[in-house]
């Protein structure tokens, strides 16, 4: 397997497993602040590397009254105060070849949203950039579909590559994980992360929004690094009911701690 690096987090076979986790968007900087440093403090006091993620724009919202973010301009200038006062990586998505230069100027890892995945001009113009590029693997592909999407990124000589599981359509309003996909992709020489809150999301489910089923977060999350993932995906909000996008599907920080015990304790068993 490939080992893909940032900064001392390492992802890869042999390596703790790492966080990525946030608030689906940023809602301000205050908020995005508080958040990042409450969960930097949960997975140090754990000893588990962690990445701040958060969307500065969810240009892919199902309605067009939906909370997008901030935008571009904003949005970069809020994570870049939060990489620069807390010391994390952060992440975050683009939606458009036009925002990667600046968006690559601030972020450590550019993720690919996974309804884009497929889109090769995108995924090239990030991958050039030279950054880790997180794919997130469509609903609508199996698992052995993102090894064209791979290739892509390998094509402009960018091997800093992870791929993220975030659970497959399963009829109407529906998501269901399969872990197989997860050693199935992992055949491919790249870290896998698993995003267990996007994995219980119920696309529609609410009408103009996304339902969700957060009592399977915890569940599905030590089922998958039982099962050998290399990174936790988790969207994270100190008050999801009230969260302007995807509350159905986030957790709190509470849950968040207890979670990583959980998964800690799973992980050193392995």
């Amino acid at each position: 397997m490939h080992q893909v690096n940032l900064g001392k987090i390492k992802f890869g076979q042999g390596y703790p497993l790492v966080l990525i986790a946030g608030p689906c968007a940023i809602e301000s900087e205050s908020s995005c602040l508080a958040a990042a440093a409450k969960i930097k403090d949960i997975a140090a006091s754990l000893d588990i590397p962690f990445i701040f993620k958060s969307s500065f724009d969810k240009a892919n919202r199902l309605s067009v009254d939906s909370y997008r973010g901030p935008g571009l301009k904003k949005g970069l200038a809020i994570l870049k105060k939060v990489k620069a006062k807390l010391r994390v990586p952060v992440l975050s998505d683009v939606h458009c070849v036009q925002d990667i230069p600046a968006a690559a100027q601030v972020l450590d890892i550019i993720q690919i949203p996974a309804f884009l995945c497929r889109q090769t001009d995108m995924v090239l113009a990030a991958a050039r950039t030279g950054k880790v590029i997180n794919i997130k693997k469509g609903q609508f592909l199996a698992p052995w579909d993102i090894l064209p999407i791979i290739k892509k990124v390998q094509s402009v000589g960018n091997k800093r590559i992870l791929i993220t599981e975030r659970g497959v359509s399963f009829g109407y309003n529906n998501l269901v994980t399969d872990l197989r996909g997860l050693g199935i992709m992992r055949q491919f020489g790249y870290p896998v992360i698993y995003d267990a809150t996007h994995s219980v999301q119920l696309p529609g489910g609410l009408g103009a929004c996304s339902g969700g089923q957060t009592e399977f977060v915890a569940g599905l999350s030590r089922a998958a690094v039982a099962f050998g993932c290399d990174g936790l995906f988790l969207e994270v909000h100190p008050d999801p009911k009230n969260a302007p996008c995807d509350g159905p599907n986030m957790i709190n920080f509470k849950e968040l701690e207890g979670l990583l015990k959980q998964i800690k304790k799973i992980r050193q068993a392995l």
